[in-house]
């Protein structure tokens, strides 16, 4: 045979068609006909409890993953199978007659299972594993008639046939994404949320109890707000996720690289913190204005968050579609002398781990627009899909209120507010003030939005002809110029304030005084 036909003989030979699966909505029926848990049949199969729910959503995996999970429906099937025949093969012992009920396996196992078949199926099944069963009928969320299932803690027909609202057919749930969580934010899937009036400002009744408590005590009122920041922060969050398209999962599993190393150490994540001081200024003496900037970490809630569990993948390639963490050797930087770096400062060359802000700014002054700099290598990546707009509300819910307690005079709220999203950034890592939420990964990629921010403002004070002194932390720049041409000045959270005002250099050298003491 030619060498030719060997190669293609032997190609044939390693190929293989994919295995066949059920329909989604069968899948979930077998699983769950068998009283088995998405937690654990993802084990079992080496995947992640929201993988198994996407593939009992409508999405197929692929290669071995593939092979595996048809090999575990199919067994499923032959299990439901064998077990009616055995329960047949028992009633006809006791009574002599066959029983009669529904076929378990293949297409009737959605009916075993108590879920409606693909015919009788006009809705798509929710993606959760928090749909549980009520003891006691409660009335519905969204028709107030009696109901005997809960998505996420709310009462609520699972089958719109059912339910007696008149509201418009839900769209499909959106996507549920669960990690290794011991306890997720309460929410319900886009499209099952109940639409309601919005409820009374939360924060302005919080507030006003306070000071009704501590019979206006101003002081005391602060301090009993501030101790309870966190838990309000968090309600406050899951109020603002009513009606979100996506699910918040409160404890996903976490990669090593954001575990601390041990109770006092740090995990692996480089959140480019500038601290950096003009190495020369020019010659004379100078008035310099050392800026703060409002509200960083309210603003840097606006940033790309990872919606679902971090999946690893490897590669100089960037989807910005998708956020985290990446591994990544940074380009050099040549512009210190005017500006920082925007890396931060770095004791060790060679690769390192930083958030998915921090990498966008590289790229983006790597680009045609800025070309700063040369564009980072990544090497490797934790991922998820991710939005912009995850924390939007609960961000414009906040700014709101500062907004009105500046303009209103009101001290104890502005501190409230403050406390409520500084703590929030702060505790959602690896903290015991903050059970409710566990996302370093988060905690990181707002922190370093918020240096982001900074240094972008740093950028536009030196492009608009200001010269930068200094850029510390998330709010700190210190600038000699005009300043107020390219910053508005205020306490809003757009604006920026006067921290200090001081003179360095020293003042030219009198020609006459020189010639004297040569003198």
């Amino acid at each position: 045979m030619k060498p030719q036909f060997e190669a293609i003989d032997a190609l044939l030979a390693t190929a293989r068609t994919e295995a066949e699966l059920p329909p989604a909505e069968q899948r979930r029926a077998l699983r769950e006909a068998l009283d088995l848990s998405r937690a654990q049949v993802a084990r079992a199969l080496g995947v992640s409890p929201s993988t198994v729910g996407g593939w009992e959503a409508g999405r197929d995996p692929a290669g071995d993953v593939r092979e595996r999970y048809a090999y575990f429906l199919q067994g499923a099937q032959a299990k439901l199978a064998d077990l009616d025949a055995a329960r047949q093969a028992e009633t006809t012992a006791h009574t002599g007659l066959p029983q009669a009920g529904p076929a378990t396996s293949g297409g009737d196992a959605a009916t075993a299972a108590g879920q409606p078949g693909t015919a009788d199926q006009p809705y798509p099944a929710p993606e959760a594993d928090d749909i549980e069963d009520l003891e006691v009928p409660r009335p519905c969320v969204l028709c107030g008639q009696p109901a005997r299932h809960q998505v996420a803690g709310f009462p609520q027909h699972l089958d719109p046939a059912q339910c007696a609202t008149t509201a418009p057919a839900p769209a499909a749930p959106a996507k549920r994404l669960q990690g290794r969580t011991a306890q997720t934010v309460k929410t319900v899937p886009a499209g099952r949320r109940v639409r309601t009036a919005p409820d009374a400002d939360p924060i302005a009744a919080a507030v006003a109890k306070a000071l009704a408590t501590h019979e206006g005590d101003v002081d005391a009122a602060t301090a009993a707000l501030v101790k309870r920041a966190i838990p309000d922060a968090m309600a406050l969050l899951d109020d603002c996720r009513k009606g979100g398209r996506y699910a918040i999962v409160a404890h996903p599993w976490i990669p090593d690289i954001l575990r601390k190393s041990s109770a006092r150490g740090a995990d692996q994540i480089w959140e480019a913190r500038p601290k950096w001081t003009r190495p020369e200024l020019p010659a004379g003496t100078h008035q310099v204005t050392a800026l703060d900037i409002n509200g960083a970490y309210l603003s840097a809630l606006k940033t790309h968050l990872p919606i679902g569990q971090l999946e690893h993948t490897a590669g100089n390639h960037h989807d910005r579609r998708r956020a985290g963490v990446h591994l990544i050797t940074p380009p050099a930087w040549e512009h210190d002398a005017y500006l920082p770096n925007p890396i931060g400062n770095r004791d060790e060359p060679g690769p390192l781990w930083v958030t998915e802000p921090t990498l966008r700014l590289l790229l983006r002054l790597s680009g045609p627009r800025y070309g700063l700099c040369e564009p980072p290598q990544i090497h490797e990546s934790f991922t998820s899909g991710a939005t912009e707009s995850l924390l939007e509300k609960l961000r414009i819910t906040l700014k709101d209120a500062r907004e009105r307690a500046l303009a209103e005079g009101d001290e104890v709220t502005l501190e409230y507010v403050k406390a409520m999203y500084s703590k929030f950034v702060s505790t959602m890592g690896e903290s015991n003030y903050n059970r409710e939420l566990y996302r370093p990964d988060w905690m990181h990629l707002i922190r370093s939005q918020a240096f982001a921010n900074l240094w972008m403002k740093a950028h536009k004070a030196h492009d608009e002809g200001l010269t930068v002194v200094r850029a510390m932390g998330t709010d700190e720049l210190h600038v000699i110029g005009t300043w107020r041409r390219v910053f508005p000045e205020g306490r809003g959270a757009s604006e920026v304030k006067v921290k200090d005002v001081y003179t360095v250099g020293a003042p030219p050298a009198d020609p006459a005084a020189a010639e004297e003491a040569d003198d």
